[in-house]
């Protein structure tokens, strides 16, 4: 704590030594200076903005109008935010068919055993797959499960589908794609790996920043796994820290087809607007695509824009009139007529939203629908957001200080960022996030919130912390220097 309390002492200072360590290092200086400019910048702007914290709400975007009333007939639960419904498809479960994990070890014992019984299909979003024993135990699980569905007395047609970043994936002589290789040589036709990469890295750039650095510009970051209907929601990669002792959240639902169908889906739109891996290791564009850092940007943001939002479409139709009939039909039947007809399903009383966020492609429902539930926040709410990585958008952070919701926000101390501890410049990263967040937290003081907006630290011996909601371990109240 001593080094986060000298970080945040000396500032400007701070950033200035970090900077002057990085001679050729093009990316990381960019994005390190873009976040002391902003600091500076908000520390200037503190006591003039204060005043107007308050006119937050009002100039903020508004909820987006909601097409049709509320019914009697929709559960009740759902009114406040059908409105979202607008925005993406609405998926009705029973909470009998979700369970949150709780640990690392638990999410990857599940995996390997929801691949051993998949029958149609694997479906693996992932930031990047490691190289260690770990993740080479899941590879043969694949490699397992492929094999027995080829020789099974009557063989499925079991397809696996892996999407990766094509930049984090290709670091290092050993890596994703290199893993994967065996996979593709020996089941070509049953095996599709996608590498996204981002549309930003073309030209010079490309040539110039180096690898590693390359990642600051632009990621694939989603995260589902999934087993024939049954689905992993998660902000795990799949790498051994996050199968042993780095705290992320870890939602199962079971035998949810609709929700299992829409994200085969959208990993389809995603990889077909990525590279394709090939057995020697080669990539290629799909058929007809705009090549993502070669070909015309604006052209392939619009093609890919288009693909994704197609999908969005169809599954919001899809799930509109699911609704209607489900609750607006002619003739409704209690749960007792919907079993004699052999549909054993529990009425749903859970409702998901799957919100998408891809700024280069213009698509930002993600960045709507947030600010739309920060702005709307009203005395007596309490609203919970937990970050491996504190570092508000301005936006954001006006919205906390005003509007009148209670706020008790979740952060990693600096022991459990996944960088301290680092070698050369990247041990220094955990002190940035401690600067950045003092510098909040002395914000809310000044303007005597800090009742009502609260910081607390994750802590726990020898793991790191990278959750954005389900956690556990020791909380402990940030106090001011």
């Amino acid at each position: 704590m001593a080094a986060a309390a000298a970080a945040a002492a000396a500032g400007p200072v701070f950033w200035r030594r970090l900077l002057g360590l990085l001679p050729g290092r093009p990316g990381l200086v960019a994005l390190l200076g873009r976040l002391s400019d902003r600091l500076g910048r908000n520390r200037d702007r503190r006591r003039r903005r204060s005043p107007w914290l308050l006119l937050a709400p009002l100039l903020s975007p508004a909820v987006p109008q909601v097409t049709s009333p509320p019914c009697c007939l929709c559960p009740e639960g759902v009114h406040r935010f059908q409105w979202i419904r607008n925005l993406v498809p609405e998926f009705g479960v029973s909470s009998s068919h979700v369970r949150v994990l709780s640990s690392p070890a638990e999410f990857f014992e599940l995996m390997k055993g929801q691949i051993k019984v998949a029958k149609r299909r694997v479906v693996m979003a992932s930031l990047y797959l490691g190289t260690g024993p770990l993740e080479q135990e899941l590879v043969d699980c694949l490699e397992s499960t492929l094999e027995k569905s080829l020789q099974a007395k009557f063989p499925s047609d079991l397809k696996v589908s892996i999407l990766l970043d094509f930049t984090r994936g290709s670091r290092g002589r050993k890596n994703s794609r290199t893993m994967l290789l065996p996979l593709l040589q020996r089941f070509p036709e049953h095996v599709r790996v996608s590498l996204f990469h981002t549309p930003n890295l073309r030209g010079l750039l490309r040539l110039l920043i180096p690898e590693r650095f390359n990642e600051t510009i632009g990621l694939q970051h989603i995260k589902v796994y999934l087993f024939d209907n049954n689905v992993i929601l998660s902000g795990a990669n799949l790498s051994d820290s996050y199968f042993t002792n780095r705290q992320d959240r870890y939602v199962f639902l079971q035998d949810c087809a609709e929700i299992a169908d829409f994200f085969t889906e959208l990993v389809d739109a995603v990889g077909d607007v990525s590279l394709q891996l090939q057995g020697d290791d080669t990539v290629q564009v799909v058929d007809g695509m705009v090549h993502p850092y070669k070909g015309d940007r604006v052209a392939y943001c619009k093609a890919a824009n288009k693909r994704v939002m197609d999908v969005i479409h169809s599954a919001r139709t899809r799930q509109q009139m699911l609704h209607a009939q489900t609750f607006h039909g002619d003739s409704l039947l209690t749960q007792e007529e919907a079993a004699a007809a052999g549909d054993r399903r529990p009425a749903p009383d859970t409702w998901i939203y799957p919100l998408i966020q891809m700024k280069p492609f213009e698509i930002q429902i993600d960045e709507i629908v947030t600010e739309t539930l920060l702005t709307e926040a009203e005395r007596g709410t309490k609203v919970f957001l937990t970050t491996g990585y504190f570092n508000l958008t301005q936006a954001y952070m006006d919205l906390v200080l005003g509007t009148r919701a209670e706020y008790q926000i979740l952060l990693a101390s600096p022991e459990v960022n996944g960088f301290f501890g680092a070698k050369g410049v990247a041990g220094a990263i955990p002190a940035a996030y401690v600067h950045i967040e003092r510098q909040f937290y002395s914000e809310v003081c000044s303007l005597g919130q800090q009742e009502r907006v609260q910081l607390q630290e994750y802590w726990r011996r020898g793991w790191t912390f990278h959750a954005k909601g389900q956690f556990t371990g020791t909380w402990r109240p940030r106090l001011p220097s």
